[in-house]
């Protein structure tokens, strides 16, 4: 494999296990950082000599069009990953909005510009399955998140807007450039460094005792390097036009991922929760913090994300969740980022 592809967001937890996944098959792969002064660091990260051809790195921001148009140019494929996460609740939804949206036409723009033939955009479960209503749901490619619904969190409301906006823009002004997304659920597994995900904070702050108790809450988990995985697939697989794959490897309640952090940790995991907490007291607690506020909207709410498509198409099989939390664990404690 000699082709180049743009990994967009190279310093970021997906892209970086992405990344180490093409250079390993043989791609050439070029990638985009907010500040070239953190190019060493990532080389390093990555175990790719500084001026190793291999690896070529890109000052480019999802808010601004310089960079872009040299990021992708001599490109045959890009993987779009970089996208805004944060680990709190924005004032504005705009803040995650406008960037995950119009990062996500300046990656496409570019690409088509520069002749690219494969756009893999990662998208999020949260575009597919909010604003049902509580309950039990099993969602499929064919869902969208229904944005009229009122008190969809802005970061919901991002994936959504950007996905939707993406595609459209393909349909309009795409010319052959063929797309397609993957739609990860929870993203856990092995960390590298201490700038990882924010999705990594679940079980950060269980480890460290943060959650005095445990809310009835439950999330879809993938591992990582899955979610790589499903990327280079993507990538290369024939007839990607327009599909779009769920990542998902099963849905865990909170109590649960914390009874498997207590089983495999032991007394590294004596600050994890044993308590549940009642619905009342997360209400109550919910009136004074916006981070509870979101939580407390997902209770008792079980969101299966079917993954079979994935599955028929690419041959694609996910690792169980707990080898992803139990990755995640013992990787936050070997950093050190953990309380003794």
């Amino acid at each position: 494999m000699n082709s180049r592809v743009l990994v967009t967001g190279g310093s970021g937890y997906i892209a970086g296990v992405l990344i180490r996944q093409l250079l390993a098959a043989g791609w050439l792969v070029n990638t985009t950082v907010r500040d070239l002064a953190r190019e060493p660091a990532l080389r390093q990260l990555l175990g790719v000599a500084p001026g190793d051809e291999q690896l070529r790195c890109f000052a480019a921001d999802l808010l601004h069009d310089a960079g872009w148009a040299e990021a992708a140019a001599g490109c045959s494929h890009v993987a779009h990953v970089a996208s805004p996460l944060p680990a709190g609740v924005p004032r504005d939804a705009n803040e995650l909005i406008v960037p995950a949206r119009d990062g996500a036409l300046r990656a496409l723009k570019a690409a088509r510009d520069a002749g690219v033939q494969r756009f893999v955009m990662t998208s999020s479960v949260a575009a597919i399955a909010y604003g049902h209503g509580p309950g039990e749901h099993r969602f499929t490619e064919r869902d969208w998140t229904r944005l009229e619904v009122p008190g969809i969190p802005a970061y919901v409301q991002s994936k959504t807007v950007a996905e939707r906006a993406a595609r459209d823009w393909v349909a309009r002004e795409g010319g052959g450039l063929a797309f397609c997304t993957v739609n990860p659920s929870v993203v856990l597994g092995p960390v590298a460094s201490a700038d990882y995900s924010a999705s990594v904070l679940i079980v950060r702050s269980l480890l460290e005792g943060r959650i005095p108790a445990l809310p009835r809450i439950g999330f879809g988990i993938v591992d990582v390097r899955d979610v790589a995985d499903l990327h280079v697939r993507a990538l290369t697989a024939p007839d990607m036009a327009d599909e779009r794959f769920i990542a998902c490897g099963g849905f865990l309640w909170l109590r649960e991922i914390a009874a498997v952090l207590r089983a495999e940790l032991g007394e590294q995991a004596r600050r994890v929760p044993t308590l549940q907490m009642p619905d009342w007291a997360m209400r109550l607690l919910a009136r004074v913090s916006p981070t509870v506020r979101a939580a407390a909207s997902e209770l008792g709410t079980v969101r299966h994300q079917d993954s079979a498509h994935a599955r028929e198409v690419l041959g694609w099989v996910a690792r169980a969740p707990r080898e992803a939390i139990v990755a995640t664990a013992r990787d936050l404690i070997a950093l050190g980022v953990l309380p003794r």
